[in-house]
């Protein structure tokens, strides 16, 4: 598989979120250790890891649904402890989960701005909500037609794109995508990653929670393996290549031992029992 290296940041930019030894803890539970990341503008950060690394955690701290019990996290060079999502969101970071908060029943243009309605007097200005929903979704490149249509008709690739054009129009600086291909087939998994990518191209910062590696190394410039609550990878695209990320993801050690114990010669035998049929 060809692969393009990412180009080197300016030295004068600035990350948008910076953790350093962030830690979370449920009780005597350590959900989460000693973790650095940083996210910058206009790259996509993949976070990876297997079921129960941690990758959920990390997603509510930085969403503000869980405060962080040890180390710092800092958005735009500030210290902060979000106490909830809307102290998040006030400072631009946009979390698309994997329902992505729409309801099926409800027109595209209603969806996207569901919880932010444009209002004339009392009443829905539903002319100018269109209008604005049609250009961001154009600028996008999301053609949907007609806007008026439930969303549940939608494929699920063109649902994860409205999720991700509403966060970028209510001021995200930083989205964060929780496994946005997981439920996706090929094509439609294409389409996501394609506006992820138009995403980090307008600047924005991306966090992309998944367990592909393949998907990951498409559009990631930076990667950060969890295992166990603990940050076991932390590399530059231009550092590691799609077969290491991989064998990293997949943890390799865990792999070859198992791999020695089922062709060991000493492993323990199934009896069987022989079967009478009358």
């Amino acid at each position: 598989m060809s692969t393009q290296t990412t180009p080197r940041r300016a030295a004068d930019v600035e990350p948008l979120v910076v953790m350093k030894d962030v830690g979370k803890s449920y009780g005597n539970v350590n959900a989460l250790q000693g973790v650095n990341l940083e996210v910058y503008p206009g790259e996509v950060t993949c976070v990876l890891g297997d079921n129960g690394a941690g990758k959920s955690t990390l997603i509510k701290i930085m969403a503000g649904l869980h405060e962080h019990t040890t180390g710092t996290f800092e958005v735009n060079g500030v210290s902060r402890n979000l106490a909830s999502p809307r102290a998040a969101q006030a400072l631009g970071i946009a979390t698309v989960y994997q329902d992505l908060a729409l309801a099926p029943l409800m027109s595209v243009w209603r969806n996207f701005f569901m919880g932010n309605e444009i209002r004339k007097g009392p009443f829905l200005d539903s002319r100018a909500m269109r209008r604005i929903a049609d250009e961001e979704l154009q600028k996008m490149g999301i053609h949907i037609g007609d806007l008026d249509r439930p969303v549940g008709g939608l494929s699920g690739g063109q649902k994860q794109c409205i999720a991700i054009a509403r966060a970028i129009y209510f001021g995200a600086k930083v989205i964060i995508l929780d496994e946005p291909t997981a439920a996706l087939g090929v094509k439609q998994s294409g389409v996501v990653l394609k506006y992820i990518m138009a995403a980090r191209d307008a600047g924005l910062g991306v966090v992309l929670i998944t367990h592909n590696p393949h998907h990951a190394y498409l559009v990631g410039d930076h990667f950060v393996v969890l295992k166990l609550g603990r940050v076991t990878l932390d590399a530059s695209k231009r550092e590691i290549g799609l077969d290491e990320l991989t064998a990293q993801m997949a943890g390799v050690s865990e792999l070859e031992a198992l791999e020695h114990e089922l062709r060991h010669d000493d492993a323990p035998k199934v009896a069987v029992s022989p079967i009478d049929v009358d």
